[in-house]
């Protein structure tokens, strides 16, 4: 597996990533102690309850959100930003369609594995 991204990651090159319920990714740069990601929602989009041992930072591009880190809610709207510690209970539920850049620490080798990503599933009806 390869184990860093090019130096220039040219994004209207790369397809998007489907991830189901309304998410889909491109992969911004990683090596082993860093990775981001560009990740598009759309209106209803649902980033289920998880905990990782990754710390996150999370940039919103567009669009607004309402994340919920160790059960306290938060609206989100561009350009503010999220920080999530190492193994807390979060999720995002996407108000309007929109579009988040996460950063992670390390690398989320889950992602690069191409396994499947449990907390993106359908919308709520």
């Amino acid at each position: 597996m390869k184990r860093f991204s090019e130096k220039y990651i040219i994004t209207k090159e790369m397809q998007w990533e489907e991830l189901g319920g309304g998410v889909s990714r491109k992969f911004l740069g990683y090596d082993n102690q860093i990775m981001m990601v560009k990740v598009k929602f759309e209106k209803g989009a649902l980033g289920a309850p998880h905990q990782h041992f990754h710390t996150q930072a999370t940039y919103c591009v567009s669009g607004k959100f309402e994340f919920e880190i160790d059960g306290v809610k938060q609206i989100v709207e561009a350009g503010d930003g999220v920080y999530i510690e190492p193994n807390l209970l979060h999720s995002a539920v996407c108000l309007e369609e929109g579009m988040l850049i996460d950063t992670f620490s390390p690398v989320r080798e889950d992602f690069l594995t191409g396994g499947e990503v449990s907390y993106f599933g359908d919308k709520p009806s």
